[in-house]
């Protein structure tokens, strides 16, 4: 949990957010807009390592799975494998596809029978995407980790994956969720951010991680842009904001961005230190889409 409470511009006791009363207002926006998810991860193929760019993107008609994978030879073409998850074969039975890189073909294995979906375009649990290449997997998505294993017959590559960025779109009036790896291990961590922009008082922005209110940002018309640094745990989190659009954009949706970077405080205090094999590099970045 995180250890102190900062705000800006104020040296007061922080004041919790007022209730939000639009929640259901912005579950129905989520359902009806574009939504999409981007995983940047780093993997080894065939002694390279190389980025993968998984999307996940879904609107009222159409919900697609896509890969990039990087093209050491040529960086403006590379290797794509993408699928519609709304067709019908993709749901009566697992699939299995196959798209080529660097000659040679590469397996993409899928199980999303069990698999339990919310306003994300991505599944919540219960399923696998597995890419394989060479006898080995190379990447290896959701929590069915064993059944992947036992359908392909093959191990992770050494070193695995390691994710590098996540970008999602949200869409809300006064609140915004999300989740993020925050820099102790693989668990995802919520958090909710909450706006008061209209009323007799200047406008204010909260953010919380794990139901704590760590940030309360006052006078948000002069600070629609900043950043702070936070601690938790072991972990000192930057988190930047930039919601200039939110105040001064009549235009709907207008968008807030938020990049939340996670490093350890050992990592943070050795600036000289190479080769650090912690989630240092990672960062999450958040368009947050207001309605109205």
């Amino acid at each position: 949990m995180p250890e102190h409470f900062y705000e800006t511009g104020s040296p007061f006791i922080p004041a919790k957010p007022p209730p939000s009363s639009t929640k259901r207002e912005d579950r129905v926006a989520n359902k009806a807009s574009q939504s999409w998810l981007i995983l940047i991860y780093q993997a080894k193929i065939a002694d390279f390592f190389r980025k993968i760019t998984v999307t996940w993107s879904k609107n009222l008609v159409n919900h697609y799975l896509c890969f990039n994978v990087e093209n050491p030879y040529d960086d403006q073409h590379p290797y794509t494998f993408k699928t519609d998850l709304k067709a019908s074969q993709f749901w009566n039975k697992k699939g299995l596809k196959n798209f080529e890189i660097d000659g040679k073909r590469a397996f993409v294995y899928w199980d999303f029978r069990q698999a339990k979906f919310s306003s994300n375009p991505a599944p919540s649990s219960d399923y696998y995407v597995a890419i394989v290449y060479e006898d080995e997997i190379v990447l290896l998505l959701g929590d069915s980790l064993n059944d992947a294993y036992k359908r392909t017959k093959k191990r992770p590559t050494f070193p695995e994956a390691t994710l590098l960025c996540k970008k999602q779109n949200v869409y809300g009036k006064k609140l915004f969720c999300t989740r993020a790896l925050l820099g102790d291990g693989k668990e995802e961590h919520d958090i909710v951010i909450e706006n008061s922009l209209f009323g007799p008082g200047d406008p204010e922005m909260w953010i919380s991680i794990d139901g704590i209110w760590t940030i309360r940002i006052l006078n948000l018309n002069w600070r629609f842009r900043g950043n702070e640094t936070i601690s938790m745990n072991d972990t000192s989190i930057q988190i930047y904001w930039d919601v200039h659009d939110w105040l001064f954009n009549e235009s709907s949706p207008s968008y807030g961005l938020f990049i939340f970077k996670p490093n350890t405080i050992e990592c943070a205090s050795s600036a000289n230190k190479e080769n650090d094999d912690s989630i240092q590099g990672f960062c999450h970045v958040l368009y947050a889409l207001k309605m109205g």
